[in-house]
């Protein structure tokens, strides 16, 4: 204070330096605040450089403007107003029986050499189904399967994300579209009750039953085709009953493993169209194997029942399989019940001491496991159970002292006629302990 007066400034002077200071200041956080709005418009494009929240921005450029930006880009961090969703999604089919190309563009002024990336999230599946089907792609173009017989429905979105975008993932708007063919004959003239196993990952066996509405003499033909093969492909082996074919032998399908195979059966009779049926399958959700062999069942040193088993046979991977243990229990006269007791990787289980006298008996199937796929069928069931009777275990703590007096008897009677034998004849004999 004193030194102002000295120098002959008065506190008004100081005032306006101070507030020419911070105008300086306001001016330059606002060239900065500005500066990288225009870096985020070169980044997302100009139709979508500005939406309306960052347009808010603009009037906060003062003290502090630049530290609420980055806070408010960080907060939007799933938010889609800073990234356009791809362009021309479009859904075409190459006659695969139901594979269909799915392509886009994309979007619009859009820059991947900031060091972000831009990948795309593709959403897939028929009309009425309640999941939707997820692929993560970099890719602009996807085959992927459908029902044909039903509406095909796609959506495709940007996903954006790295030092562009504060390294937050942005997401775009999602792009819609679906596809659907011309379908021929009426409904009731589809087969029906179509059903499909894939035994032991050998053979996949299909049958059908005819349409309501198919006329007679009409001839069924299987057509598949999977990534790999050049076309389509005819069934060579067909079930069938009275001449008429009703399902359908697939062999050597190993390359079709975790992928979709197209299926179409149609049906040809003169001057009568019938409704085609289509279906994609995945083979290791059909899957079902042989039961488990060689059961066999073991008492430990502990005295607790150990069951152990072998995997089934067949191309089943080991490593893919699961097993079901069920036990049944004595309920007097009363028919045993069956109850699960485990569902384990392993191929033994162990029964303990106190709960194998209450068992009759026990049996395993097997199924493949989630590691492999996301649904399958349980095999048969061991064909022969290990049966532990009560009775019969009653029946032996019976015999055994029973067993046990017999051979005593024996013993004595044998000791005295070997003492009879060592007496001199004509002398009484006198029997002595121990002979």
């Amino acid at each position: 204070r004193h030194g102002l007066r000295a120098g002959g400034a008065t506190p008004g002077d100081a005032l306006g330096e101070i507030r020419t200071l911070k105008l300086i200041l306001v001016i330059g956080l606002g060239v900065i605040v500005k500066s990288l709005l225009s870096h985020w418009k070169r980044i997302f494009g100009e139709h979508n450089s500005h939406p309306e929240e960052c347009r808010l921005l603009y009037p906060l450029a003062g003290a502090g403007g630049y530290l609420f930006l980055t806070r408010h880009l960080v907060q939007r961090k799933t938010r889609s107003c800073c990234v356009a969703p791809p362009q021309d999604l479009q859904i075409t089919d190459p006659g695969l029986l139901g594979s269909l190309d799915i392509e886009w563009k994309p979007p619009p002024n859009i820059q991947t050499s900031n060091g972000c990336t831009v990948k795309y999230k593709c959403e897939y599946r028929n009309a009425g189904d309640r999941e939707w089907k997820v692929i993560f792609t970099r890719k602009l173009k996807l085959r992927v399967g459908f029902d044909l017989s039903r509406t095909a429905e796609v959506k495709v979105q940007t996903l954006l994300k790295g030092w562009c975008t504060n390294d937050v993932e942005v997401q775009s708007e999602w792009l819609y579209a679906t596809f659907r063919v011309p379908l021929q004959g009426k409904l009731e003239s589809e087969v029906q009750n179509f059903h499909c196993i894939y035994h032991d990952w050998e053979y996949l066996k299909c049958t059908w039953q005819p349409g309501l509405l198919a006329p007679r003499g009409v001839n069924y033909g299987l057509y598949y085709w999977y990534e790999g093969l050049e076309h389509t492909v005819q069934c060579d082996h067909y079930i069938q009953d009275h001449g008429v074919n009703m399902g359908c032998m697939l062999q050597n399908l190993s390359q079709a493993e975790y992928k979709d195979l197209s299926i179409c059966v149609n049906g040809s009779v003169a001057a009568t169209l019938l409704r085609p049926l289509y279906a994609t399958l995945r083979l290791h959700n059909l899957a079902k194997p042989s039961p488990p062999q060689q059961l066999v069942v073991s008492m430990s040193a502990a005295e607790e029942l150990r069951v152990v088993w072998s995997p089934p046979g067949g191309q089943t991977p080991p490593q893919c399989l699961e097993y079901e243990v069920q036990l049944a229990e004595e309920q007097g006269e009363a028919k045993a019940a069956w109850a699960s007791v485990s569902t384990q990787v392993e191929t033994a289980f162990t029964i303990s001491r106190a709960n194998r006298s209450r068992v009759s008996c026990v049996r395993v199937r097997g199924r493949t496991n989630n590691f492999c796929a996301d649904e399958g069928f349980w095999s048969e069931w061991t064909q022969e159970c290990f049966s532990v009777s009560r009775k019969e275990v009653k029946q032996l703590f019976i015999l055994i002292p029973v067993i046990l007096g017999l051979s005593s008897s024996l013993l004595i009677f044998t000791l005295i006629g070997q003492c009879k034998k060592k007496s001199p004849a004509g002398k009484p004999s006198h029997t002595l302990v121990g002979c």
